[in-house]
C-alpha cells in the first residue's frame, strides 16, 4: 500500500543559473535555503533587515532598499538597554546608537547596490497577522515590548495583494531584468492559534497566487504545500512541532533544485558538493602520505573548477587543500 502521495512542483519556465545573483527576504525558512545556496557558491544576499514575517514589513523593507533610505536617530527607539528599529530584526539592536545606525545603513547600502543587478528576488511570507503601534504603523519586530502596546490584526487578501503588487512593480522598474519567486513559509505560527494560523496562511496563498497569475515575471515555489501536504507528518517537524526539521528542509531543498535551477548549474552544484564533503572530512592521520595525496587530488579539482568558473571565489578551498597550509 502507498502511504505517501508525492507532490512534484511544476517546472519553472525560466530557471536560476549559478551565475545569477539572488536576494532572499522573509521568514526564517528563507535563511535555511539561503545557507544552502551560499554553501554551493551562489551569489546570495539574504534578509538585509533580518528575519521578517509579514508582507507589509517585507514590502516596506524592499522599498527602502530601492530608495537607499538612510536611517537616522529619529527612526530608532530605546528599550531593554538597546537602541532598536521597528523595521529591523533585533540582530541590528545595539547599546550604542551610532553603532546601531551604522549596522542598519551599511546593510541598506549593500541591498541597494545588490538589487540593481540581481536576477532573482525570492520572497517568503510567513504570516498575514501584523502588529501595529498606536499610530497604525506595522512593526517588523516587537523587540520584547509588552503586547498591550500593539494592536494585532489579520490583513485582508486585498491588503496583501496590493502591497505585494506594488513591490513587484517597484522591483521591475528598478531592475527590468529581475524575476520574483514567492513562497509561503511552512513554519506554523501556532501562537496565533490553529484556526488563526490557517486563516493567515490561506490569506497569503490567495494573494500570492492572484499576483503570480497576472505577471509572467512572478513565480511560485510551493514550499508550504510540500511540507503540509506532501510530507504531512509530525516526524518532519522539530521538537517544537512548529518548524520543519532537517529532513523536511532537505526534502524541500531537493525539490527547489529540480524545479527552479537549470541543469548545467545542478551539475556544477554536485561538483562543489564533492569539494565541500572533502573539506568536512576528518583525517585519521593528518601527517600521512595518504592524506597528502588526498589534499593534492582535491586541490587539483578545485583549481580545475576555478578555471572553468572564474566568477566563483575558491580561495578558501585552495588554502585548505594546499599542502603548506
Amino acid at each position: 500500500m502507498d502511504f505517501h502521495l508525492e507532490f512534484t512542483p511544476k517546472q519553472f519556465t525560466t530557471k536560476i543559473n549559478h551565475q545569477d545573483e539572488l536576494l532572499l527576504i522573509g521568514s526564517c525558512f528563507t535563511e535555511n535555503i539561503g545557507a544552502k545556496l551560499k554553501q554551493l557558491k551562489f551569489s546570495v544576499l539574504e534578509n538585509p533587515n533580518g528575519i521578517l514575517f509579514n508582507p507589509i514589513s517585507i514590502t516596506k523593507s524592499i522599498s527602502s532598499y530601492i530608495a537607499n533610505k538612510q536611517y537616522t536617530e529619529t527612526d530608532l527607539f530605546y528599550a531593554n538597554e538597546c537602541w532598536n528599529s521597528w523595521e529591523h530584526h533585533s540582530r541590528f539592536s545595539h547599546p550604542d546608537k551610532e553603532q546601531c545606525l551604522e549596522l542598519i545603513n551599511q546593510s541598506q547600502n549593500t541591498a541597494n547596490s545588490f538589487l540593481k543587478t540581481a536576477e532573482w528576488v525570492l520572497i517568503t511570507v510567513g504570516s498575514a497577522f501584523v502588529y501595529e503601534l498606536e499610530n497604525t504603523e506595522v512593526v517588523a519586530n516587537c523587540h520584547k515590548i509588552p503586547t498591550d502596546k500593539f494592536v494585532k490584526r489579520l490583513l485582508s487578501i486585498d491588503e496583501v495583494y496590493t502591497a505585494l503588487k506594488s513591490t513587484v512593480h517597484k522591483l521591475i522598474d528598478n531592475n527590468p531584468g529581475v524575476k520574483i519567486i514567492f513562497t509561503i513559509s511552512p513554519v506554523r505560527h501556532l501562537r496565533d492559534g490553529f484556526v488563526e494560523n490557517n486563516r493567515s496562511k490561506s490569506t497569503l496563498i490567495q494573494a500570492v497566487h492572484r499576483l503570480v497569475d497576472s505577471n509572467e515575471k512572478v513565480f511560485y515555489f510551493p514550499a508550504y504545500e510540500l511540507v503540509i501536504d506532501d510530507l504531512r507528518d509530525y516526524r518532519f517537524y522539530a521538537e517544537d512541532m512548529v518548524h520543519p526539521n532537517y529532513a523536511a528542509t532537505n526534502y524541500v531543498w531537493e525539490k527547489f533544485i529540480a524545479t527552479c535551477i537549470d541543469e548545467s548549474s545542478q551539475q556544477l552544484m554536485k561538483e562543489i558538493n564533492v569539494i565541500n564533503a572533502a573539506r568536512n572530512h576528518k583525517p585519521f592521520n593528518p601527517t600521512s602520505k595518504q592524506h597528502e595525496k588526498f589534499l593534492k587530488a582535491n586541490l587539483e579539482k578545485v583549481e580545475q573548477l576555478s578555471k572553468q568558473n572564474s566568477y566563483i571565489n575558491f580561495d578558501d578551498e585552495k588554502k585548505y587543500f594546499s599542502p603548506n597550509a
